[in-house]
């Protein structure tokens, strides 16, 4: 029942990855902790598989492409790398109910990014013409970078919704540009994150290995049907959702806290 379970939810993880891109990962670590009942602990490094997975996947047309900033993903890899064993570090020393209120919040934060939509570029990285100013960019970069690390070793999220606005919003990358540079640098962090982590993934390898293969499935399947669906009625239906999982996520986490 289990297996049947984690099999139909990773599916639904991996469609929503496919469809709605990194973020749609945001609620791989609420499934497996409340409906597949495995400790945070597991949970996070399956996540980070499914995540760094699924990123590679996409990342392999925007490669081939040549729609990747390979200077500024060095920066935010190279820092993130740093953040993201930093963050694992941090969450072995912290309850589980602390870092579940930590994952809450962060939810509450990528639903609303989701719901504010889009804005106009940012201009701390051009130049005025089709250069990159790496005086005035990287030091915009580095501690967005370190922040992202932190936040995929604590929680086992990639960070998409907070590399996409960085680069976009905040250094003038164009879109395009920016979620390939994203999805190279959750790789990496992903990366990161599971070698630190690497003594709470297999406690499960049954229920590890359908939970992420049904993912990496469905997003594969998903991402071919993306550029017909109405992307953003999907993504405010999702961020909602997400507000609604942060607000048992918090309750539930607080009421462990309080006895």
């Amino acid at each position: 029942m289990t297996l049947t379970l984690g099999l139909v939810l990773g599916a639904v993880i991996g469609v929503l990855l496919g469809l709605l891109g990194g973020g749609g990962s945001i609620l791989a670590v609420p499934v497996l902790v409340y409906a597949l009942h495995l400790p945070l602990a597991e949970a996070i490094p399956v996540s980070l598989l499914v995540v760094g997975s699924a990123s590679l996947t996409g990342a392999v047309p925007k490669i081939l492409a040549r729609l990747i900033e390979w200077r500024l993903a060095a920066i935010f890899a190279g820092t993130g790398i740093v953040g993201t064993f930093l963050g694992s570090g941090a969450g072995r020393h912290l309850p589980e109910s602390v870092v579940l209120v930590g994952f809450g919040l962060v939810m509450i934060a990528a639903a609303v990014r989701m719901l504010r939509g889009d804005a106009s570029l940012g201009t701390a990285c051009r130049t005025g013409t089709s250069g990159i100013d790496w005086r005035r960019c990287a030091p915009r970069s580095i501690p967005t970078g370190f922040a992202v690390g932190v936040l995929t070793g604590l929680f086992g999220v990639g960070g998409g919704f907070l590399i996409i606005p960085a680069l976009v919003l905040l250094l003038g990358i164009e879109m395009t540009v920016a979620v390939g540079t994203s999805l190279v640098v959750i790789v990496a962090n992903s990366a990161a994150g599971l070698a630190s982590h690497t003594d709470g993934l297999g406690g499960n390898w049954a229920l590890t290995a359908t939970f992420a293969g049904a993912a990496i499935a469905g997003s594969l399947v998903a991402g071919r049907w993306a550029d017909r669906v109405n992307a953003d009625r999907l993504k405010n239906w999702f961020a909602y959702l997400v507000l609604a999982v942060a607000g048992y996520v918090l309750i539930d986490a607080a009421h462990t806290i309080v006895t």
